[in-house]
C-alpha cells in the first residue's frame, strides 16, 4: 500500500494518479486544497494526534506501507524582514509534519518488518538561494532526520531516503514569474524542467532497491 502525504496538488497528486493507473492500492491526505478525491482524508499533519487518528483508523488495511512525504510551503522573504511566525510555519509544515507522519507509521511498519519512507528535499538546501532559508532549512533538515532513523530502523527491512528535487514542471515552479523561469532554466545543464515521469521513476526505484538506505538522491538535471 501506498500512502501519500499532500496527495492534493502538485507532485502529490500526479503520485497518487500513477499508483492508482497502475492498480497500486494507494490512500493520501489532503488540507488546504479542497480535494473530493476517492481515498483522500483531510489531515493537519502538524498536528501528530491527527496524523495518528488517521493511521489508526486505517490500520486494518495497512500493509506493506510506502509512504511519500509530498506535502510542503514555502515563505519567499529574506530573513533580516521575515515575519517569524510565517517562517516557523514552514518548519511545522516541511519537518515536523514530515516527522509526525513518519512517527505514526514507523511502528506499524516495524511490527510488519517492512516499510519505505521517501521524503522530498530540494536542490535548495544546497544551492545557496535568496529569500527561501525557511524552505531550505526545513528540506537540509531532513538529511539529519533520515540519517538517524535508518540507524534505528533499517534492521527491520525499513528504507527511509530523500529525493532533492530540483526544478520541475510540478509543485512550485508555477509562482516563478516566466521571465526569471526562462533564467532559470538556462542554469540548469539539462536545459529543461524536471518532467513528472521522472519523478515516479526515481520513486519507484527507491521502492524496489532495498539496499538503498539513508540516502539523499539528486534529482535536479545537473543543477549544482
Amino acid at each position: 500500500m501506498v500512502i501519500i502525504i499532500g496527495a492534493s496538488r502538485g507532485i502529490g497528486k500526479f503520485l497518487f494518479e500513477q499508483f492508482n493507473s497502475e492498480r497500486i492500492q494507494v490512500i493520501g491526505t489532503y488540507n488546504s486544497t479542497i480535494s473530493v478525491t476517492e481515498n483522500l482524508t483531510k489531515v493537519d499533519i502538524t498536528d501528530y494526534k491527527q496524523v495518528f487518528d488517521w493511521i489508526e483508523k486505517e490500520r486494518e488495511v495497512l500493509n506493506n506501507i510506502v509512504l511519500i512525504n509530498c506535502a510542503g510551503i514555502t515563505y519567499n522573504s529574506f530573513a533580516h524582514k521575515c515575519e517569524p511566525d510565517l517562517w516557523r510555519r514552514v518548519i511545522e509544515v516541511n519537518l515536523i509534519g514530515s516527522f509526525n507522519c513518519i512517527r505514526a507509521i514507523l511502528p506499524v511498519m516495524r511490527s510488519q518488518k517492512f516499510g519505505r519512507i521517501i521524503n522530498f528535499s530540494s536542490v535548495v538546501a544546497l544551492k545557496g538561494t535568496p529569500g527561501i532559508s525557511a524552505y531550505a532549512a526545513s528540506k537540509s533538515a531532513l538529511w539529519g532526520m533520515t540519517k538517524s532513523l535508518v540507524a534505528e530502523n533499517a534492521s527491520l527491512n525499513i528504507t527511509i531516503n530523500n529525493i532533492n528535487l530540483g526544478y520541475s514542471e510540478l509543485g512550485m515552479i508555477n509562482q516563478v514569474p516566466k521571465i526569471f523561469l526562462d533564467s532559470l532554466i538556462k542554469q540548469i545543464p539539462a536545459n529543461r524542467l524536471c518532467e513528472p515521469e521522472n519523478i515516479f521513476k526515481t520513486v519507484k526505484y527507491l521502492i524496489d532497491c532495498d539496499y538503498i538506505n539513508g540516502a539523499s538522491i539528486d534529482l535536479n538535471g545537473g543543477l549544482v
